[in-house]
């Protein structure tokens, strides 16, 4: 039998005590089965996941919930980044174990069960320190992290004080909306694609924002420049944005039909 490590919520332990693991997780080509690590000799390995996924749990403590599978058991296994790629292998779960003990640097693989785990399969639950494994990506500790619009985590513990510490050059706060409608007006007709998309790049950082005065651009003869009209607009409260993408998913580029359809499914 094939030992693995799953790391979960506290609140989790009576529930998986009694039924198991269920299949919440989502894998490879869209799979959903339960997440997990072999059990290796570091014990800071086989938790390395710990602080990263803390991240996510911030009111309550992880454990530890042993599984004890088939040696047969089919599982995907991997780094994460391949998950995306879809190069995770299918392997035993025996051979899984094989593997990534061998690795000179296992941080950041994964193992991949694609169904539930039952309760027989449940060891052991067991508390766990809060302090292990790495955050952001293995190898982490050291490096500044990323402040950007697209990397920073909203509410996390010390985010304001290092977005205010380390500002990022693209992060903002964004010029008044006076100063961004001055520059587009600056660009002339149609207008040049780059200045635009810069402009652009700063009306996506704020929560509402002139629509009547941003609506021409959606018929620019760049569709770079409507495809950032779409990004820039699509989170905003202002009345108008629903109307304005429902034009702009019939744009003859597919592209900018792709962008709308993207924004529309988060």
């Amino acid at each position: 039998m094939a030992m693995f490590v799953h790391l979960t919520a506290a609140a989790n332990a009576p529930r998986i005590r009694r039924a198991g693991i269920r299949a919440d997780s989502h894998g490879q080509g869209g799979a959903r089965g339960v997440y997990c690590f072999p059990v290796l000799p570091s014990y800071t390995l086989t938790h390395q996941w710990l602080r990263e996924l803390a991240r996510f749990h911030p009111k309550g403590a992880l454990v530890a919930v042993h599984l004890r599978l088939d040696d047969d058991q089919e599982v995907l296994a991997g780094h994460y980044r391949d998950r995306d790629r879809g190069t995770q292998r299918q392997l035993r779960a025996a051979e899984a174990v094989r593997r990534i003990g061998t690795l000179a640097d296992p941080r950041g693989w994964e193992v991949f069960l694609p169904r539930a785990a039952g309760a027989r399969e449940v060891h052991r639950v067991r508390a766990v320190p809060q302090v292990t494994g790495w955050r952001y990506l293995p190898g982490a500790h050291g490096t500044r992290p990323c402040t950007c619009f697209g990397c920073r985590v909203y509410g996390e513990y010390g985010a304001r004080r290092l977005r205010e510490r380390h500002p990022h050059p693209l992060d903002g706060p964004p010029p008044p909306v006076s100063v961004l409608l001055a520059r587009i007006a600056a660009a002339g007709v149609p207008g040049d694609p780059a200045e635009l998309r810069s402009v652009l790049h700063w009306f996506g950082l704020r929560r509402r924002g002139p629509l009547e005065r941003l609506a021409p651009l959606a018929a620019h003869p760049d569709p770079a420049v409507r495809g950032d009209l779409v990004w820039a607009v699509c989170r905003w409260s202002t009345p108008g944005v629903a109307e304005l993408l429902d034009g702009l998913a019939d744009d003859p580029h597919p592209g900018v039909r792709e962008t709308v359809a993207a924004v529309r499914d988060h």
